[in-house]
C-alpha cells in the first residue's frame, strides 16, 4: 500500500485480526451480563408544576405536537397537535423556507372523554406531496398562538442509502425519561422506532389518566415536533379499566397517534409497514390477535412478500413483548407470538428484531427454535445464521424502574444484557453493513456500552465478505486518509 505509514499498517493488521476473530465467534455462546450498577433517579414521575411540562403562553396555542411518517414511502407525514381552549382550525401552512408558507394543508379535529376527563381537540393533518431529503418549515395555531416548527424529509429510497435510526421503548416522564430523551437527542439520529409504552399514564386513574397524558405529549414535544417518531403499541396503552367503566382497549393511544396503515392495506392502525431510505420497517401489535388466520397474521403474510431487497435492503421489526428474553420479567411471555412468526422472520431473512417491556437491556446471538414443537424436535434455542438478531430495549426510564433479575445462568442466546436506561441508535451505512449502539445514560454522559457491525442477511452471505467489509469501513472511518475497497465475489 504505497503511502501507508509503518503505523498505519500495523493498525490495519490489528484490525484486520480482531475482525476475522469477531466473526469467527459470531455465534459461540460466551454472553456478557455486565454488573455495572448506577445511581439512577428515583422511578417517579416528574411533578406537573415542572418546566419539561410547560403549557405555551397563548391562549389555545398549539401543544404536544409530533409529527409520524404519513405514507409508505416517505413523502408524506401526519402533523398532530391539542388545541386546549377551543377548535381552532385544523390548518397546517409549510414551506422549504422560514416564514416563508407556500402550501397549506387541512386536516380533521376529534376529540374523546375517559372517564369525566374531557380531551383537548386533538388535530391530525395529513401533509403529502413533499419531496425527498428536503427541509419543510410549518406553522400551525393562528395569530400571537401559532407556533413555528420544523422536520426534514427522508432521502429517497434506494439500496445504499444511509440513513441513522433512534430506537426508543418503555419511555414514561420520570427524570430518567428525561435523560434518555435528552441523550438520544444528542445522537443525530433522524427518526426514532418507538417499541412501545409511551406515557404510563394508566399507572393513574380517573381524570389523572387523561392529564398525564397530555403532560407526556408536551415532556416528547422538543423531538416528536422535528421528526418522526414511528409507533408501536405496547401494554400501557392498552388502558381496560372496567373499575371506571372504561373497557375500549387503546382509546387513548388511537385518538392520540396516528399511523399510516392505510398506506401498506393493513386494517387496523395497530399494525402497518413504512419503507424509509434504504430500510422497510413492519411494526407489528403484541396485545392485537395474530394466530393464524387473524387480520394480523393475514396482512403481514402478504406484507413480507411486498419487501423488496434490492431497493430496501434493510427488513427490520417493531413489537413491544421481546422474543427472546432472560430477564425474570416477563420471561416467556413473546413465546405464543414466536411459535406464530419466528419462521417467517427466518425465510424472509429479517435483520434486526427490535422489542420493549423487559425494562432492560438485552441483545441475542443469532439464533432460533423453530424446530421445536410440542412432541419432538430440538428443545432448545440453536445458532442460525439466517435469523435476526433480537434486541430489547424497554429501558427508557419510567415510573416502574429497571428489571434488574435477570436468570441465571444466562441463556446461550443472550450475548449481552444490562439494566440500565438508555437508547440506542442503528446507523445504516449501505446494503450490506450497519452500525449499531446501545448507549447507556451514565451520570451525565452518553456511553456506548454495547457495539457491533450488523451485517445484512439478503446482501452479506459470507464470512470472509462480512469480515472484509467491515474492516474496510473502520480503516475509512478512522483514517479518512486511507480508503480501502474490498471486493468479492
Amino acid at each position: 500500500m504505497p503511502g501507508v505509514t509503518r503505523m498505519q499498517s500495523l493498525l490495519f493488521l490489528l484490525l484486520f485480526t480482531s475482525f476475522i476473530f469477531l466473526n469467527s465467534v459470531n455465534n459461540v455462546n460466551a454472553g456478557i451480563t455486565s454488573v455495572f450498577i448506577r445511581d439512577e433517579w428515583p422511578s417517579v414521575d416528574i411533578p406537573l408544576d415542572n418546566e419539561v411540562f410547560a403549557v405555551p403562553n397563548e391562549h389555545n396555542a398549539p401543544q404536544q405536537v409530533h409529527i409520524t411518517q404519513g405514507d409508505y414511502d416517505g413523502k408524506a407525514v401526519i402533523i398532530s397537535w391539542v388545541t386546549a381552549d377551543e377548535p381552532g382550525p385544523s390548518k397546517v401552512q409549510y414551506g422549504t423556507s422560514e416564514k416563508n408558507y407556500e402550501f397549506t394543508a387541512d386536516g380533521k379535529m376529534t376529540n374523546y372523554t375517559f372517564y369525566k376527563y374531557n380531551s383537548g381537540y386533538i388535530h391530525h393533518v395529513f401533509v403529502d406531496g413533499l419531496e425527498y431529503d428536503t427541509k419543510y418549515y410549518y406553522k400551525i395555531g393562528t395569530g400571537d398562538s401559532a407556533r413555528e416548527f420544523w422536520f426534514q424529509t427522508p432521502p429517497e429510497i434506494g439500496p445504499d442509502v444511509p440513513y441513522k435510526f433512534g430506537i426508543i421503548g418503555d419511555l414514561g416522564q420520570t427524570y430518567n425519561s428525561l435523560s434518555t430523551l435528552e441523550h438520544y437527542m444528542q445522537s443525530g439520529a433522524q427518526t426514532v422506532l418507538f417499541v412501545g409504552d409511551l406515557a404510563y399514564a394508566d399507572r393513574y386513574q380517573y381524570n389523572d389518566v387523561g392529564i398525564r397524558w397530555d403532560s407526556w405529549g408536551r415532556f416528547v414535544e422538543r423531538s416528536t415536533a422535528y421528526q418522526p417518531w414511528i409507533w408501536a403499541a405496547g401494554n400501557h396503552e392498552i388502558e381496560y379499566m372496567p373499575y371506571m367503566d372504561e373497557v375500549v382497549p387503546f382509546k387513548s393511544y388511537l385518538h392520540r397517534y396516528p399511523t399510516p396503515y392505510l398506506a401498506c392495506k393493513s386494517s387496523s392502525p395497530m399494525w402497518y409497514a413504512i419503507r424509509r431510505a434504504s430500510a422497510h420497517i413492519v411494526v407489528l401489535s403484541s396485545y392485537s390477535p395474530f394466530v393464524k388466520y387473524t387480520p394480523q397474521w393475514v396482512w403481514l403474510s402478504k406484507e413480507l412478500k411486498r419487501v423488496d431487497r434490492e431497493k430496501t435492503p434493510w427488513l427490520i421489526v417493531l413489537m413491544h413483548v421481546p422474543i427472546y428474553n432472560s430477564n425474570e420479567a416477563h420471561f416467556m411471555e413473546g413465546e405464543s407470538m414466536r411459535a406464530v412468526f419466528e419462521e417467517w422472520f427466518i425465510h424472509h431473512k429479517v435483520d434486526v428484531v427490535f422489542a420493549g417491556h423487559v425494562h432492560a437491556y438485552e441483545r441475542s446471538y443469532r439464533i432460533s427454535n423453530i424446530r421445536y414443537n410440542v412432541s419432538s424436535g430440538e428443545r432448545f434455542p440453536v445458532p442460525d445464521k439466517s435469523a435476526p438478531v433480537y434486541i430489547t430495549v424497554g429501558d427508557g426510564g419510567n415510573q416502574e424502574g429497571l428489571a434488574g433479575r435477570f436468570r441465571d445462568p444466562q441463556p446461550e442466546y443472550s450475548a449481552f444484557r444490562e439494566a440500565s436506561y438508555g437508547h440506542s441508535t442503528l446507523e445504516i451505512r449501505n446494503r450490506t453493513h450497519a452500525f449499531y449502539h446501545w448507549n447507556r445514560n451514565d451520570d451525565g454522559k452518553k456511553v456506548a456500552t454495547d457495539s457491533f457491525v450488523l451485517h445484512n442477511q439478503y446482501w452479506v452471505g459470507t464470512t470472509s465478505s462480512q469480515s472484509y467489509v467491515s474492516l474496510s469501513m473502520i480503516l475509512n472511518m478512522a483514517n479518512p486518509g486511507i480508503r480501502i475497497n474490498w471486493l468479492w465475489h
